[in-house]
């Protein structure tokens, strides 16, 4: 019993201290400053920002894909260890689950960001046509979040009612987790139920969360454009949520074991285990960046070799190599290395990684649009150049502040590593056994 109380007050949500207040009002304010830049973009106009005929679509649906691609691996690495029984990745589960709804809420929040009229969303619903990918990327975002959502949910039942009791002394929050809880007691009758539950609830988000981001790669891959115009967009899209989820949960894990003092349950092996799979993820994205590339550069078309000349030799070309060789290759290199698996290099390595990963999908986003296939007649110069305002930016930074910060409220009030589940791998005894 003294073993299980121990376990409960460790993984208890704990209250913001002084650092967390203070990380809080940071997200708040970036938060604000982006809300009323958007509502000068609103009451403005498109006009605000650098996107025009050429370059429709900018740095929101970098944004976009980028939130989509980090939503990706959360579940599934929740769903895949749940269904082959992994004991070593019990801890990340809840993590992965987390940045996954915090993030696919901000990529649908991004869309209706990058409307010029998104009081006009509903004709999507309305009038929206089968025969659009946008109409598919909408269904297939919202049932991703709502199956999202369930996995996250049940699993916490059983938390719930054991923070009831925890909290026992304080009414407010015994009585908020009791109603969460839904009257669990932890019969065998219930736990089948939710066993059941979570192991149908895995199997379906699978095909699901691949359906998320091979659907959002369709978007690109169905319009005639040069560098989208390629039927490698699916496993590419895929291939690239794995590498950029899997760096957002090493960062978030090694913040949240500092900061909520975490070490015992979130060792070094986690960090070693997922550096070697972010090797392998690594290397499986290169290969498929070097199939997007090839090809169209062997085939050398007119329209293709404009666009791979800007990112190989021009305007992007810095950045273009920057981000595949200190984000996929210079990774590799670090993490083949045990030493480089250790928390602090992995987390590091893991920013890179994240950081590359949303320049990567900007990357794919502007200079195809700035290369079409009929170039549009007589236009002003500034057409064919495009980077971002200072609205776009201060929006762009108030959507990822804004995911932050449902990260961050989501941990105050949900155990960080699953206390049932962690009590029954460790053989401790829980109160109701003990009676």
């Amino acid at each position: 019993m003294q073993k299980y109380n121990q376990l409960v007050k460790d993984l208890a949500p704990q209250k913001f201290g002084i650092k967390g207040k203070i990380w809080v009002s940071f997200l708040v304010i970036v938060l604000l400053a982006a809300l009323y830049a958007y509502y000068q973009q609103l009451t403005k106009g498109l006009i605000v920002t650098d996107m025009r005929d050429y370059a429709l679509w900018g740095v929101y649906i970098s944004n976009f894909v980028f939130f989509v691609a980090v939503s990706l691996v959360g579940s599934l690495i929740s769903a895949v260890l749940t269904l082959t029984k992994q004991k070593w990745s019990i801890p990340l589960t809840r993590i992965a689950e987390i940045i996954a709804i915090a993030s696919v809420i901000m990529a649908g929040l991004t869309i209706i960001i990058d409307m010029g009229r998104p009081d006009r969303l509903w004709h999507i619903f309305v009038y929206g046509r089968v025969q659009s990918p946008i109409v598919w990327d909408v269904l297939v975002i919202s049932t991703y979040l709502f199956i999202s959502a369930l996995l996250i949910y049940f699993p916490l039942l059983p938390d719930f009612a054991i923070l009831k009791k925890y909290y026992k002394e304080s009414s407010k929050e015994s009585k908020w987790y009791g109603k969460l809880s839904l009257n669990w007691t932890g019969s065998e009758k219930q736990k089948h139920i939710l066993h059941s539950s979570i192991k149908y609830l895995a199997v379906l988000i699978i095909p699901v969360a691949f359906g998320v981001h091979t659907v959002t790669s369709w978007l690109f891959a169905t319009t005639f454009r040069p560098g989208w115009d390629s039927t490698n967009f699916g496993p590419y899209f895929v291939a690239g949520a794995f590498v950029a989820g899997t760096a957002a949960v090493i960062m978030i894990t090694y913040i949240l074991r500092k900061t909520h003092n975490l070490k015992e349950y979130l060792p070094d092996e986690i960090f070693d285990k997922l550096g070697k799979l972010l090797v392998l993820l690594c290397l499986v994205y290169v290969y498929f960046n070097v199939n997007e590339y090839l090809i169209p550069a062997y085939k050398n078309t007119t329209e293709e070799s404009a666009h791979l000349y800007s990112l190989f030799f021009g305007n992007y070309a810095i950045l273009f190599w920057s981000v595949i060789f200190f984000s996929f290759i210079f990774p590799v290199i670090v993490l083949i290395f045990p030493k480089g698996r250790k928390p602090l290099p992995m987390f590091i390595i893991g920013f890179m990684v994240l950081v590359g990963s949303w320049w990567k999908r900007y990357i794919i986003v502007t200079p195809t649009l700035l290369h079409p296939f009929l170039p549009i007649q007589d236009v002003d110069k500034s057409w064919h150049e495009y980077f971002p305002t200072l609205i776009e930016w201060t929006i762009t930074f108030g959507t990822l502040a804004a995911a932050l910060l449902i990260i961050t409220v989501l941990v105050r009030y949900l155990p960080i590593v699953p206390i049932y589940e962690t009590a029954i791998e460790n053989n401790i005894e829980t109160e109701k056994k003990s009676e």
